[in-house]
């Protein structure tokens, strides 16, 4: 058995004796039943993932993935392969937006070099865990070897594992940053859904017209060349995915083997909560989508997936900016279940209403 059969035999379902608790619980408080909506749904899967009625969701972290793609040369973006080390480096100086976000939420950031083109200096604070000098260009092959998938999965699966087990990190984000991924993403959930790439394909970085109508040409050649099987979602992966694809799906399943939550920001990184989740069903119940991005292929991912994202701001940056603003949310979920008194614990008599 590989490892990386090892990792998905190691998934299992979240308790749904813990979710029914839950629910008996919040249905108890002392307020109108059902009136925290959404709140509630999020709160009993948490309790459900940790297996208590006082999830601790207090040390977070969020790992923002970066890598390049070698499809940029087909000139699908409207910023230089350049970018991606210069927003990573931004990201280690602290003066990016999942910066911001982050601290504000309380969480950690580390950035993770998967596949940066680049050679990033060995003194900049990023793990270092570079697998190719970005991808192939995917509109001419594959982007990337099967065995380059698998790494990338692994990458991303124990930088959660240790986080949990040595670090006492309890809930985890994704994020991304790479120059063309939106092109990745795109590919991915065309192979996965059958939907036609033109009702898939957003603008990305800002494209225009005529280079919007080119990104749909190269995503259709790039299915048409690689023949991805959505049956296999390693074989789609590893024809039309990224480093930091890879690694961002590998990060949900990390978070699925030790049973704690994960928030997925948007396009790219629920591009890689797919992968998983269609390589390890189990997976899902672990999975928490941020917010609905701007990116018109997102909502094709969200359907697949069947999880109703947390918020819906018109955002599409990616970097896991929408995981930051999403974990205050599972956060304040987190502490209604916890903290919110029953009808018989505060002396209130129940109307059931």
């Amino acid at each position: 058995m590989t490892e990386l059969e090892r990792l998905r035999n190691s998934i299992r379902e979240a308790d749904s004796d813990w979710k029914e608790k839950a629910w008996e619980r919040l249905r108890s408080q002392i307020r109108p039943r059902g009136s925290l909506g959404y709140l509630e749904e999020i709160a009993a899967r948490l309790a459900a993932i940790q297996g208590t009625l006082i999830p601790d969701v207090s040390r977070k972290i969020i790992f923002t993935m970066a890598g390049d793609h070698g499809v940029a040369e087909e000139g699908v973006s409207a910023y230089p392969q350049e970018v991606t080390a210069q927003m990573v480096y931004s990201f280690t100086r602290g003066w990016a937006s999942i910066n911001v976000l982050a601290s504000h939420a309380g969480a950690d950031v580390r950035v993770v070099d998967c596949g940066v083109a680049a050679d990033l200096p060995q003194d900049w604070p990023v793990i270092h865990g570079k697998i190719g000098h970005g991808t192939a260009n995917m509109a001419q092959g594959p982007a990337m070897t099967r065995e380059a998938a698998a790494a990338g999965i692994l990458l991303g699966a124990g930088l959660v594992e240790r986080a949990f087990e040595e670090e006492g990190y309890r809930l985890f984000g994704t994020g991304d940053m790479g120059i063309a991924n939106t092109t990745a993403s795109t590919a991915i959930v065309a192979a996965f859904s059958g939907k036609p790439v033109a009702e898939l394909t957003g603008r990305g970085t800002g494209i225009d017209d005529q280079g919007w109508a080119r990104k749909v040409e190269v995503i259709e050649r790039a299915l048409a060349v690689n023949r991805p099987d959505p049956e296999d979602p390693l074989d789609v992966l590893s024809k039309v995915g990224g480093y930091e694809i890879a690694a961002l799906a590998g990060a949900v399943l990390g978070a699925a083997k030790v049973r704690a939550p994960v928030v997925c920001d948007g396009f790219i990184a629920t591009a890689g909560a797919l992968v998983a989740c269609r390589w390890a069903p189990a997976a899902r119940d672990y999975v928490f989508l941020s917010h609905r991005s701007r990116e018109v292929g997102h909502g094709a991912m969200i359907d697949l997936l069947g999880i109703r994202p947390i918020l819906d701001l018109d955002m599409r940056l990616g970097e896991g900016t929408g995981s930051a603003l999403a974990m205050n949310i599972v956060d304040a979920a987190a502490r209604v279940l916890k903290d919110i008194k029953t009808f018989e614990e505060a002396g209130v008599t129940d109307t059931g209403h």
